[in-house]
């Protein structure tokens, strides 16, 4: 185990720790005795009813600190590293991997690729259980943490290695099994790559997969994200539209006979194959509650469902006013659509959704989150953007007001000479961006993406 400094950041008001006089910049040194390995650790051992911290003062003195509190009952300490502990990188080099088409002179947090299975836990990332020893798995187990989401993209042991670059990669079924055993809940993604584990690969991965029903819930099927960034890597040809149909027509089968025997669909493909092959998006019921919302499954559907919602508690006027959107390609069409439902209870609203095509990663990138400020000055410059120009939350840092290309949200706006609101992704907040009553915002991480903090972060 790492000797890691657990130091404090920040004592909450009127808490157990400021009670104690627990101040910012002291460390822990352990809990009853017990060494901390990370934030797991801590909240295993603090959640008791009884507790004793060891202490190092900034001064060097240490302090034993016995605290009588209730079950699971927080004494209000932050850390400086949330995770207590380094970030672990990606020992892969997967023909797939989005950082690795990454441009040049980009911050420094773009380029970390983690795999940390305890990031999966707190942020929900995906990983592909090649970094975890017996070890980990052991204290995912011990702790009882669940979900863990876990990319598979096939069961194929030996494609497995050769798509992650990694000898070892096609050996984590063994400790799929331990999680399995142990009743730890999973759900899964494949990011598929044609000529490789599409076709007869994907019926494989999704017969094995069903094999882990109940514990792992859902599994879900994107295609492969492509920059024109990949000079040097693995040459991957692009979906057409038959191979989509190809993969739905997979998904489909299976689907039916697993909700047969389970009821529940199980394997869910992104919103970008039924877009791809001009097909209709599923009913709402497919999306069984939309657990893998993260991965675009079912996220356009949910969209529709909560704008018609939302507009069922409006009774409509009669405001004029001239409001613009801008959005990526996959999602434009689909935008326009659900902007046509406000516009029956708002008909003298004019809204112009602007669909941006993505010029700094390519124009394969789609996704409204990878759109830069950059894309978004040069194709919005001069266009008719009315009181105000609505935005998605997705496409800005978590915590800040900065796209991808460092663009800050008040360079953009002054650019523009128009205010920018930014609003959440649900159907609610598109109907209160485009009305003009959006309440502030609070944006999510491009999580698939970016570390959001690397400033303890290795190479391992």
């Amino acid at each position: 185990m790492k000797n890691n400094k657990h130091l404090v950041g920040k004592v909450l008001p009127d808490s157990i720790a400021e009670e104690l006089e627990i101040e910012p910049g002291d460390e822990l040194l352990s809990i009853n005795d017990q060494t901390i390995e990370d934030i797991f650790d801590y909240h295993y051992l603090m959640n008791e009813e009884y507790v004793e911290l060891l202490i190092r003062k900034q001064d060097g003195e240490e302090w034993q600190l016995e605290i009588e509190k209730e079950y699971e009952e927080d004494i209000g300490i932050e850390f400086t590293n949330p995770l207590m502990d380094e970030y672990r990188s990606c020992s892969n080099h997967c023909v797939f991997c989005f950082i690795d088409q990454m441009p040049p002179n980009m911050r420094e947090t773009l380029y970390f690729k983690d795999d940390d299975s305890r990031l999966s836990f707190l942020q929900g990332n995906y990983v592909t259980l090649t970094n975890m020893s017996d070890h980990d798995i052991g204290r995912i187990i011990q702790y009882h943490l669940s979900p863990i989401n876990i990319s598979f993209h096939t069961t194929n042991p030996k494609l497995r290695c050769e798509m992650l670059h990694n000898r070892f990669a096609g050996d984590i079924f063994l400790k799929v099994d331990r999680l399995y055993e142990a009743g730890i809940e999973m759900n899964g993604q494949i990011v598929l790559c044609k000529g490789m584990n599409d076709g007869a690969e994907l019926e494989r991965t999704i017969k094995d997969l069903s094999r882990y029903l109940p514990h792992l819930k859902s599994v879900s099927v994107v295609p492969i994200g492509m920059t024109k960034y990949r000079d040097g890597l693995c040459q991957i040809p692009p979906f057409t539209k038959e191979d989509a149909v190809e993969t739905l027509r997979i998904i489909h089968k299976w689907q039916e006979q697993i909700f047969a025997e389970h009821g529940d669909h199980f394997i869910h493909a992104s919103d970008e194959w039924y877009i791809l092959a001009e097909t209709d998006l599923p009913e709402e019921a497919q999306y069984d509650g939309y657990p893998q919302l993260e991965n675009g499954v079912g996220m356009l559907r949910l969209l529709e469902v909560e704008v018609r919602k939302a507009l069922e508690q409006n009774r409509g006027d009669d405001r004029e006013d001239v409001v613009s959107i801008a959005t990526g390609r996959l999602a434009a069409p689909f935008i326009r659509k659900y902007v046509t439902f406000i516009q029956e209870k708002y008909p003298k609203l004019k809204v112009h959704t602007y669909e941006i095509t993505n010029e700094f990663f390519g124009e394969q990138i789609t996704v409204s989150g990878l759109i830069t400020g950059q894309d978004l000055l040069r194709q919005l410059k001069g266009k008719d953007l009315g009181q105000r120009l609505l935005l998605p939350c997705n496409m800005l840092r978590s915590g800040e007001d900065v796209f991808l290309d460092d663009v800050t949200l008040q360079e953009l706006e002054q650019k523009l000479q128009t205010p920018i609101v930014v609003a959440e992704q649900g159907g609610e907040d598109l109907l209160n961006g485009v009305l003009g009553e959006t309440r502030g915002h609070t944006m999510k991480r491009r999580q698939n993406y970016e570390q959001a903090d690397s400033s303890y972060s290795r190479e391992t």
